[in-house]
């Protein structure tokens, strides 16, 4: 399923035109992002958690020289489904 048959899902189950649907899905979205983005979490009861995930500094190999190069840290959003939803 992609964003457009998200929204028209989600305006079909809410009895809302798409348009007012598209509002709501990137509302969410945006919201979403901008918690994980200011490294808060986001837990939604029955289906996970969203958070920012820190991969630490390492020492990485350029596959074409062979060459040892550092790779910095990086964060990245990650998401954790809750059990209820593991169990689909």
């Amino acid at each position: 399923m992609n964003k457009g048959e998200l929204t028209k899902a989600v305006a079909e189950s809410a009895g809302m035109s798409q348009a007012d649907a598209g509002k709501a899905v990137d509302a969410v979205f945006d919201t979403i992002s901008g918690a994980v983005k200011d490294r808060k979490q986001v837990a939604i009861a029955g289906f996970g958690t969203f958070h920012a995930k820190t991969r630490g500094a390492r020492e990485g190999r350029n596959p074409a020289t062979g060459e040892t190069i550092q790779i910095p840290e990086k964060t990245s959003g990650a998401f954790k489904p809750a059990s209820a939803l593991k169990d689909i």
